[in-house]
């Protein structure tokens, strides 16, 4: 099981509680560290000091980390044009030495659309956008130095791209897309990501999707393609403490209104969480995304990585 850890700036943190906790996380043995990819907070707190960018966030942290797994779960196709996404992806990649991960998907939060003029679509018109932008990102990157490639969407046309800058990762950085979607969301998973992430529901929700993605690379044939099987991963909120007063304390920013959807948070003893992940490597979960609320709150990831990660060796 590869355990990384999710982190949500939005709520409040600069750049420095950034590379501090993501240092932490790499002293400790996690295999990733990564970041939702929003401009505003999603509650009545305005998250002081303000957002970060994340693609600039990761390229800071891509120069002063050496092992851990960098990445956004997940970065909004609103926010970002394709032909630009690929290269800001790939220059991160070769400044971390091949350690990105790119998850993508259609966005969601209107409210920060709004506020910074970012142009937010109709729900179809964003997943039509989102395939077109992984088709490009995709074809950028297999683009053969010294050729060119064009594509002609509806939303985005390139014509005669270098396909530079490349990647170390080959054929690019692995990309993660994931959602609760039944139909679009499998599909575009099973046509262009390298993971498939169920983020923060229960085992059982968890496993239902899976089969619905299983079910989309058998029909769009996936190994004929000579890909490997999709990696599938879960989000967990975590909210976990030596103490009940500890578990009270990291669970209560759950409860405060927010924009999110309903969430099946693991709140009590590290015992609980190395059960949860237990549940899930057992619907087929090969990787977990621990979503940690407070950034500054390192003793939380100090207590996963000591009572929780040592528990899942083997």
């Amino acid at each position: 099981m590869r355990v990384a850890i999710f982190t949500e700036p939005h709520r409040g943190a600069s750049y420095d509680d950034q590379l501090r906790m993501a240092r932490l996380a790499e002293d400790s043995g996690f295999d990733g560290w990564l970041r939702a990819d929003h401009y505003q907070a999603m509650g009545d707190d305005p998250g002081l000091p303000g957002p970060t960018d994340a693609w600039l966030t990761l390229a800071g942290l891509a120069r002063e980390t050496s092992r851990i797994r960098l990445g956004t779960l997940v970065t909004s196709a609103t926010f970002r044009l394709p032909g630009p996404l690929a290269v800001l992806v790939a220059q991160v990649d070769q400044m971390s030495g091949g350690r990105v991960d790119l998850g993508i998907g259609a966005g969601w939060y209107e409210r920060e659309h709004r506020a910074l003029g970012i142009p937010f679509p109709t729900v179809g018109e964003r997943f039509d956008r989102l395939a077109e932008q992984l088709a490009i990102v995709t074809g950028l990157w297999s683009t053969p130095t010294g050729s060119r490639f064009s594509y002609a969407g509806d939303h985005y046309q390139l014509q005669d791209a270098l396909g530079l800058p490349k990647p170390i990762q080959t054929p690019g950085p692995p990309i993660i897309v994931g959602g609760r979607g039944p139909k679009r969301t499998p599909e575009l998973a099973a046509r262009y990501a390298d993971e498939f992430n169920m983020p923060f529901r229960t085992v059982e929700e968890t496993a239902e999707a899976y089969e619905r993605v299983r079910e989309a690379c058998d029909r769009l044939d996936r190994r004929a393609t000579g890909r490997d099987p999709l990696v599938l991963s879960a989000g967990i909120v975590v909210a976990i403490g030596r103490t009940d007063a500890e578990v009270r304390r990291r669970l209560a920013p759950l409860h405060e209104k927010s924009a999110l959807p309903p969430e099946d948070p693991v709140a009590g003893s590290p015992a609980q969480l190395v059960e949860r992940i237990g549940e899930f490597a057992e619907v087929g979960t090969t990787r977990v995304h621990l979503r940690l609320t407070e950034l500054n709150d390192l003793d939380h990831l100090e207590l996963i990585a000591a009572e929780v990660l040592p528990k899942l060796v083997g």
